[in-house]
């Protein structure tokens, strides 16, 4: 068993900025997944709000920063995915409230 919940792996991953929108990466529905392994390891699916997203290493960078804060943690892989591509359908209501998109 785990020390910790891919729940848990998730809310820290709230702490991760799309530094170009300015919402959490959650709430933008750019996580797809979160499994955590029962050895503390962590793989997180998520894709980008472009293919191109100059911004890309600096958020994957940004994500494995946040996994380094859960206890025990063992090896953490994101991976990212294009299938399905991101849209904005996919934020949260209080991402779309804040960007004000209805």
């Amino acid at each position: 068993m785990s020390d910790f919940t891919a729940e848990q792996a998730r809310d820290n991953l709230k702490n991760v900025y799309d530094p170009e929108i300015g919402i959490n990466i959650v709430d933008l529905g750019l996580v797809y997944d979160v499994d955590v392994s029962d050895t503390n390891d962590v793989l997180v699916t998520m894709t980008l709000t472009s293919l191109g997203c100059p911004l890309g290493p600096v958020i994957v960078q940004e994500v494995t920063s946040a996994m380094s804060e859960l206890p025990n943690l063992g090896d953490v892989d994101v991976k990212l995915v294009w299938s399905p591509p991101w849209s904005p359908d996919m934020m949260s209501e209080d991402a779309r409230d804040e960007l004000g998109i209805w």
